[in-house]
């Protein structure tokens, strides 16, 4: 929800391309991973560890959402620009705490089983 209100400031106060275009691609893909995981179809499709992907979705998110928003609170070209990128600073705030949480969920060895001797 923070995402999609981020594109839409930053639409409607017809900001630079480059903030619409990463606003938006973390958007889609958020949306994307939602869905992703409300139809579980990451049960179905075992190709991907998919809360791997969804880690590393959510740290290259903070990233580029840490250098477009604070260009665009630098630059703040008018009030619409400011709120979307305080927003998204929010967001990039959520991206890592998804990231961080996702990391205490999984563990990798569980793989090995519960009674596999530590070495």
């Amino acid at each position: 929800l923070v995402a999609l209100v981020t594109l839409l400031c930053f639409v409607v106060s017809e900001a630079h391309e480059a903030y619409v275009a990463v606003a938006g691609m973390e958007t889609v893909i958020t949306f994307l991973f939602l869905l992703l995981y409300l139809l579980r179809l990451d049960t179905r499709m075992r190709c991907l560890f998919w809360p791997l992907a969804d880690i590393f979705n959510s740290v290259i998110a903070a990233l580029f959402l840490l250098v477009v928003c604070l260009f665009a609170i630098i630059m703040r070209t008018n009030k619409g620009t400011l709120a979307g990128g305080v927003l998204g600073l929010t967001l990039l705030v959520l991206s890592i705490a998804d990231a961080v949480l996702l990391c205490k969920k999984i563990s990798l060895d569980k793989a090995r089983g519960g009674r596999a001797p530590a070495r």
